[in-house]
């Protein structure tokens, strides 16, 4: 099998999707005001880090805590702040579903005095960028048209970049 053709059988390991992503956070009190109260995401969970008892550990997701729909901040308001590069994450985006609703959000984003970038035609979807208290960038992007729009139906999983 090459890497330009799809097996014939379906692969018994599979990545299901993203679970959950982690920020490190200086202050979670300006945290849960950003993502809970500016992004209306629920606060799931309020614990200890696992691995660091020192820190604290807040999860924000959807109603239930939906993997998928998951951000958890750690607390260390000492550490120094990251550098963009190598083994760093330059951003996240989380999904809307049509333009129409991400001009509210960033009509709402603005009203709250949050920065935002104007709506970016991106082929696949459109989107705008933000930064959280701590200057983690978030894209909120739209669902359609998709990664696919491009491309004939028989060859879809068929393409990978080079």
């Amino acid at each position: 099998m090459t890497a330009e053709s799809t097996p014939s059988e379906p692969r018994r390991l599979q990545i299901r999707g993203i679970h959950h992503i982690t920020l490190i956070c200086t202050n979670l009190d300006r945290s849960v005001a950003f993502y809970r109260d500016v992004l209306g995401l629920r606060l799931v969970k309020q614990t200890l880090n696992a691995d660091d008892r020192s820190a604290r550990h807040f999860y924000f997701g959807d109603a239930t805590g939906s993997p998928g729909t998951v951000i958890t901040c750690m607390e260390y308001p000492q550490m120094e702040a990251g550098a963009v590069g190598r083994g760093s994450t330059h951003h996240f985006a989380l999904v809307v579903e049509s333009a129409e609703e991400l001009e509210g959000w960033r009509s709402y984003l603005q009203s709250r005095g949050v920065g935002c970038t104007e709506a970016l035609d991106r082929r696949y979807f459109t989107s705008i960028y933000l930064r959280d208290p701590d200057g983690h960038i978030i894209e909120l992007a739209t669902r359609a048209p998709g990664f696919t729009i491009d491309e004939p139906a028989e060859h879809l999983g068929e393409r990978f970049i080079q």
